[in-house]
């Protein structure tokens, strides 16, 4: 594994990203509520502070929990929430030694077709469907992982041309775009949100108000009845 990429704009930690899967898979892992040239900026930060050049699973895998969380919290802090995130890198990479004998790379070696490689992905740690179809995508566009079917697998993230996540940025100008559209979403998801609330609200109202007029109806003809009676 030897490409050359630009997720973390930096070249020390993107050198590392280019030559390293299990690096490559950290940093998908970190990529999340932090910008992404933090996130892919971890792998180096983690491997420094091993004294290390590169990340190995069988080291972090048996590394005393409190000690990699320390280790992950010294300042500059790898993530946002670094004892959350050590304690799910090591589950990887526990994983990765159970399964994979450690070897990251090993996850798509022998994947005969992007749908395969999927189900792979998403049996990780802290993969879930997206997470697993934006780094499917980043294989193939920038690693040069194409299994059969590897675009179909990855869903929108594995169109041509798109910048959608990640797997999209070759540059700063391709980092821009993926943050507009990054941010272009969460807007109209803020705006459906608020279209709804008062939709939601009239209903609940109007149910409220039927509920207390029919109440009060049938009271009031039940106590009409009785007192005839």
């Amino acid at each position: 594994m030897n490409v050359t990429v630009r997720l973390a704009q930096q070249p020390e930690a993107d050198e590392l990203l280019g030559r390293s899967a299990l690096a490559a898979l950290v940093g998908m892992l970190l990529d999340q509520q932090v910008p992404m040239e933090w996130a892919f900026t971890g792998p180096l930060t983690i491997a420094h502070r091993l004294g290390r050049d590169d990340l190995d699973a069988h080291e972090i895998a048996t590394y005393g929990p409190e000690e990699f969380v320390a280790l992950l919290s010294a300042k500059p802090a790898v993530h946002r929430y670094p004892a959350a995130m050590a304690k799910r890198i090591q589950q990887l990479c526990q994983f990765l030694v159970a399964q994979y004998d450690g070897d990251a790379a090993a996850l798509w070696k022998g994947a005969r077709t992007g749908k395969e490689l999927l189900s792979r992905l998403n049996a990780l740690p802290g993969f879930g469907k997206q997470k697993s179809q934006i780094f499917l995508a980043l294989l193939g566009k920038q690693y040069g992982v194409r299994p059969e079917g590897w675009r179909e697998a990855a869903g929108a993230y594995g169109e041509e041309g798109a910048h959608r996540s990640v797997a999209d940025i070759t540059g700063p100008e391709s980092l821009t775009l993926v943050r507009e559209f990054k941010q272009e979403m969460k807007r109209a998801a803020k705006e459906a949100k608020a279209a709804a609330k008062p939709r939601t609200t009239t209903r609940s109202v109007t149910a409220a108000v039927t509920g207390a007029t029919t109440g009060a109806t049938t009271g009031a003809t039940t106590g009409a009845t009785t007192g005839a009676r």
